[in-house]
């Protein structure tokens, strides 16, 4: 009974393909089956001195940096990126999740050796006005890919800043400046850290985790961005590592 109802639903309310907007046929989820084969990966990972990485030279000392997919406007990317953030679709971060774990983790990559997942974390205002966090949704897909706990509490964005879209590379790192602190820095201390956010353009807001996670008694930390989903980076500040993930590199 259950499945002739669904497939009466599916009959009058088809589920479609978030990108090319066919109906999608059963086990798929969110993207089509040929959607999701032909995303722009950009093999970041596998590259050393990669594009992702260069935007730090001479700003932050990166060990690694990577970027999971290749943003273009009108493209495939942003019209994940406009549905996980500005149509209520935080299911789909989890997806996204799930597939940079398996992604990472087929690469033996060693950010999969972390021990503990952060998102980077919304201002209140910003999480009530949003209803979610989509960094913590694509948190979610990837702890459950490598049974990973993640901590929600440790980090905390002070400030709310206006949106990052339309600004200058300049401003963008102004508007992002000392606006996230460390709450419970003795959870984290030899933690081996991965941190999470969904967008990156510039850096600026990778930079402003680093500085406020740089304190001297923590130990080792990551981090993973979504938009930019396709980015990775690891910083050594202060004898300490964190490294950066993104989903896509917006160029």
């Amino acid at each position: 009974m259950p499945t002739t109802w669904n497939n009466l639903l599916n009959l009058f309310f088809p589920n479609l393909c978030k990108i090319c907007k066919r109906p999608l046929v059963e086990g798929e989820e969110q993207i089509c089956l040929k959607c999701l084969c032909d995303l722009p990966h950009t093999g970041y990972h596998q590259q050393v001195n990669n594009p992702v990485e260069q935007l730090f030279i001479g700003k932050d000392r990166i060990e690694y940096a990577t970027a999971y997919l290749r943003y273009e406007k009108g493209g495939k990317v942003q019209c994940l990126i406009h549905s996980l953030k500005y149509h209520d679709n935080k299911e789909l971060g989890y997806l996204l999740g799930r597939q940079i774990a398996r992604e990472l983790q087929a690469d033996h990559s060693p950010i999969c050796t972390v021990d503990l997942l952060i998102p980077v974390p919304l201002h209140p205002r910003k999480k009530r006005q949003r209803g979610y966090n989509q960094s913590e949704w694509i948190a979610s897909g990837i702890r459950s890919i490598w049974d990973i706990p993640i901590d929600t509490q440790s980090l905390a964005r002070t400030t709310h800043t206006s949106t990052q879209t339309r600004k200058a590379i300049y401003d963008r790192w102004l508007n992002v400046c000392s606006i996230f602190n460390v709450i419970h820095p003795e959870s984290l201390k030899n933690k081996h850290i991965l941190l999470i956010d969904d967008v990156i353009t510039t850096g600026a807001t990778i930079s402003a985790c680093a500085k406020a996670l740089s304190f001297p008694y923590l130990g080792i930390f990551s981090y993973l961005c979504r938009i930019n989903i396709n980015k990775k980076l690891t910083y050594d500040i202060q004898g300490n590592v964190i490294q950066f993930i993104y989903f896509c590199k917006l160029i």
